[in-house]
C-alpha cells in the first residue's frame, strides 16, 4: 500500500466515523441483545460458582469475570443498544451474594477441578458468541466495542488456563503412537 492509499483509507475511516451513522440493524441488535441475555444468565451461574470454590486464586478470577468481564460487557452493550433504539431485554435471573464461605456438602458441592472446567466453557462460549456479532457487524462502534470485549476476555481466558494448568485441573489426554 502507497503512502497516498493509507493515507486516503485513515481519511476515509475518519469521515465514515463521524457522518455515516446509520441506525443499528437486526443482526446487531439480536446479536446484542443475545449477549446482554446470555450475560446477565452468566452473572447468575457465575456467582453459584464463586459460592462452591474453595480455591482462593480461582474466585479470584471467578468475581473479576463477572466484575470486570461480565458486567462491563453487559453495560457496553446494553448502552449500544440504547444508542442504536433498540429495547433492553428483562430478566428474572437471581442475584446471588458471593460468600467468602458457604457450608455446602462435599456430596453436593462442585470440586474446584469442576467449577474451572464449568468456568472455562462458559467463557468460551461467551467468546464465540462475541466473535459470531464481530463477524456480522457493519458498524465499527459497534466492532471496535465487541473487539475490545473479546479482547480483554482471551487474556483473563489465558490466565485461567495458567491456573487450571498448574493445578493440574485439565483432562489427560493419551497420546497417539503412529
Amino acid at each position: 500500500m502507497t503512502i497516498l492509499e493509507k493515507t486516503s483509507s485513515i481519511a476515509h475511516t475518519a469521515v465514515q466515523s463521524v457522518f455515516d451513522k446509520e441506525k443499528i440493524n437486526y443482526i446487531e441488535a439480536g446479536a446484542l441483545y443475545g449477549i446482554v441475555l446470555q450475560g446477565r444468565h452468566n452473572v447468575a451461574v457465575l456467582s453459584t460458582l464463586y459460592n462452591h470454590a474453595k480455591d482462593p486464586e480461582l474466585k479470584t478470577l471467578i468475581k473479576e469475570s463477572i466484575d470486570n468481564l461480565t458486567e462491563t460487557t453487559i453495560k457496553q452493550c446494553e448502552d449500544l443498544l440504547k444508542a442504536g433504539g433498540a429495547e433492553l431485554p428483562s430478566t428474572r435471573f437471581p442475584i446471588r451474594a458471593l460468600e467468602d464461605h458457604v457450608d455446602i456438602p462435599v456430596s453436593a458441592r462442585l470440586s474446584d477441578e469442576e467449577n474451572a472446567i464449568y468456568v472455562a466453557n462458559i467463557a468460551k462460549g461467551a467468546q464465540l458468541a462475541i466473535l459470531n456479532s464481530l463477524h456480522n457487524c457493519y458498524q465499527p462502534e459497534i466492532a471496535q466495542t465487541l473487539k475490545g470485549i473479546l479482547d480483554d476476555s482471551m487474556d483473563w481466558n489465558y490466565r485461567l488456563l495458567q491456573l487450571m494448568l498448574n493445578r493440574g485441573w485439565l483432562p489427560h489426554m493419551a497420546k497417539v503412537h503412529h
